[in-house]
């Protein structure tokens, strides 16, 4: 029989007592490194990214991810440095490295997903962006998956569902977007036109007007398509609409007018017109139709320093010039005045200030409708 000793026992328990207290310090200890080791870094990280040195506040926050990969909030932090870098492929996987986690609440899979469509429109991958913002449908994020997924639909041209997130948008009380869906049914018929769909034309026009009534476009729009169609009294019709309801917008076509009206033989009625929105705002481009339409080069001298008296411009000032160009010199005054002219014959966004030759009614560079006044920029 095992004969037991008393005195190791006596040995052992302080000794296993010993060992035990050292291993809970040394784990203790290693436990309060990791918790400010973990501060200091994002500590760091905050500060480099106040100090504006974005690639050291990135540096940082990676490590206090390495040193916690379950923090939530450096991942998204970490996310949102990469996209305004422009490194959209680092910040996709970390947003994707989140949505993949278990332990992720709604709240933050709702945000994961979200900055990851983000990350899809800025890299340039709007088929993935569209299916991420559709996902957020319902949830807090829903308002601004909406308007992005307008502005994917609208880069698309695809009108119909750009017409229906609009119409969503104003239900959902996020503002007015009459006069935006009105533009949407508007290029629908500029589709339908082009394929030879005259009836489905005319329905979207009906339908742009019906959505926004007081809308200019439609008007416009109505009467150039039925000119396009050799219906000339039909289009007169709708330009005269247009006058009355948006006089500030009818100089943009006076031109066809003139040519609908001779067309037609009602010059004198179109004159007529002319002469009155002329006289209530004098524009080069309604004193450009008007002269058109009287055809006498004598009375175009008149109207020509009229313009110019009533408003002073370069585009006025070369008019005259040509008028009175008798020799070599007085034409080669009038071309430098007409180069002079051109860059102020332009249109200009309202909102990133593109400069166009020709009316826009969405800008080619910032996308935004409406944005451009119908004057010229020497008459503004």
């Amino acid at each position: 029989m095992f004969d037991f000793d008393i005195q190791w026992l006596l040995i052992g328990l302080p000794l296993a007592f010993a060992l035990g207290w050292v291993g809970s310090r040394i784990d203790l200890r290693q436990w309060r490194k990791e918790q400010r080791a973990q501060p200091r870094a994002v500590f760091k990280g905050l500060n480099l990214l106040l100090n504006e040195q974005p690639d050291k506040a990135i540096d940082a926050f990676i490590e206090a991810v390495q040193n916690d990969p379950d923090t939530t909030e450096l991942h998204f932090a970490l996310g949102n440095l990469f996209r305004r870098r422009g490194e959209f492929e680092r910040a996709i996987r970390v947003h994707e490295h989140l949505l993949q986690r278990a332990d992720l609440t709604t709240a933050d899979r709702e945000r994961a997903q979200h900055a990851l469509a983000q990350d899809f429109m800025k890299a340039g991958l709007f088929d993935r962006a569209e299916q991420s913002f559709a996902a957020l449908a319902g949830s807090p994020f829903d308002t601004d998956a909406r308007l992005a997924l307008l502005q994917l639909h609208e880069r698309a041209r695809d009108w119909r569902a750009a017409a229906d997130d609009a119409a969503l948008l104003e239900k959902a009380g996020a503002g007015s977007f009459t006069s935006r869906i009105a533009h949407h049914w508007c290029e629908i018929a500029l589709e339908a036109e082009a394929s030879g769909d005259d009836a489905s034309a005319e329905a979207a026009l009906a339908q742009a007007r019906e959505v926004a009534p007081s809308a200019a476009r439609p008007w416009m729009q109505a009467g150039q398509r039925h000119a396009r169609a050799g219906r000339h009294v039909q289009a007169l019709e709708a330009w005269n609409q247009l006058r009355l309801r948006h006089p500030a917008v009818f100089p943009l076509v006076a031109s066809e007018v003139v040519a609908s009206s001779k067309a037609v033989a009602q010059s004198g009625e179109a004159l007529a017109a002319l002469q009155a929105l002329h006289t209530q705002q004098p524009s080069t481009d309604l004193m450009t139709a008007i002269v058109a339409l009287e055809g006498d080069m004598a009375q175009a001298r008149l109207r020509h320093a009229e313009q110019l008296a009533r408003q002073p411009s370069l585009a006025a000032a070369a008019a005259v010039l040509r008028d009175r160009a008798d020799d070599d010199t007085g034409r080669t005054l009038a071309s430098v005045v007409e180069r002079a002219a051109a860059p102020l014959s332009r249109y200009r966004c309202a909102a990133c200030g593109f400069e166009a030759q020709r009316y826009f009614w969405q800008c080619p560079g910032c996308m935004s409708w409406d944005s451009f006044p119908p004057q010229r920029l020497e008459e503004l």
